[in-house]
């Protein structure tokens, strides 16, 4: 989708790719799909509990391909998420167990780790599995370059498990695509999803490599992008989408081409938190 109204004025076309629109309603999945089906590969899940951390999309992912294929799922959430997500994720059959708010999403990695020495659990681990980058570099990139006409000329999202950036990097980095990847600009940041990686828990699978730009961004300026978002361009959006195109604008204010902002999911996952308030 151009952003025609935020994009006004910048050097580049400023698009937003709108992740929202897959069946669980975000980016995630693209990789929890792909991680149920290579845990099918690889191990008997007769009788066994697919097991993860998560701040929530990867985990209402996980539950929604759980419940396609027929299997059990345990997820690892810390309290501080918005309750929607643990709702949804519930409503797919996930056994959800709560984690302390204040350790965050590590919290949720160290708890799902314990977990894990019980057989009875396959640990899917977002953070180290390799079907998550797999997932973007198989559909995400190339529809990306697709739905552009292959215009396409910076891609910005934010860094999390890091699946998307790195993924991603691989379709499209070999095409001349400039990739940004965007972190919070504080370890006690308020947009879900994103890791201030030099005070987390740094996931296997993360390569500062994979992007040619590394920008930051504060959760005030997410939050203020998300709502013009919804009040200038029509788009329903959580505050990590507005934190992309926040990084997203400056990256259109400085380059010419066509830069495009991931939107990893929609505000109604919000709206029970200050956002929206």
């Amino acid at each position: 989708m151009p952003l025609r109204r935020i994009g006004a004025g910048l050097r580049a076309e400023l698009w937003a790719k709108l992740e929202s629109f897959n069946p669980g309603g975000s980016v995630k999945d693209r990789a929890g799909l792909w991680m149920v089906l290579d845990a099918e590969q690889r191990v008997d899940l007769d009788g066994r509990i697919l097991l993860d951390a998560t701040s929530g999309n990867t985990g209402i992912a996980l539950a929604l391909a759980a419940a396609v294929r027929g299997h059990a799922v345990e997820l690892c959430m810390p309290d501080k998420i918005a309750a929607e997500r643990r709702r949804i994720a519930a409503a797919f059959g996930a056994t959800v167990t709560v984690t302390d708010p204040l350790a965050g999403s590590d919290g949720a990695i160290l708890r799902a780790r314990e977990l894990a020495r019980d057989p009875k659990y396959v640990y899917l681990d977002q953070y180290a599995n390799p079907a998550n980058p797999l997932a973007h570099a198989e559909t995400t990139g190339p529809e990306l370059w697709e739905q552009t006409g292959g215009r396409i000329s910076h891609f910005v999202a934010g860094v999390g498990t890091s699946g998307t950036v790195v993924g991603v990097s691989r379709a499209l980095r070999p095409r001349g695509v400039r990739i940004v990847a965007v972190q919070p600009d504080d370890a006690l940041h308020g947009i879900e999803g994103w890791k201030h990686m030099a005070t987390a828990i740094r996931p296997v699978i993360w390569d500062e490599t994979c992007a040619d730009e590394h920008r930051t961004v504060r959760t005030e300026d997410a939050v203020a992008m998300a709502k013009r978002l919804a009040r200038e361009e029509g788009i329903f959006s959580g505050p990590s989408g507005g934190g992309a195109v926040a990084a997203a604008v400056a990256v259109a204010r400085e380059h010419a081409g066509l830069v495009v902002a991931l939107l990893a999911d929609g505000g109604e996952r919000y709206l029970s938190t200050p956002l929206w308030e």
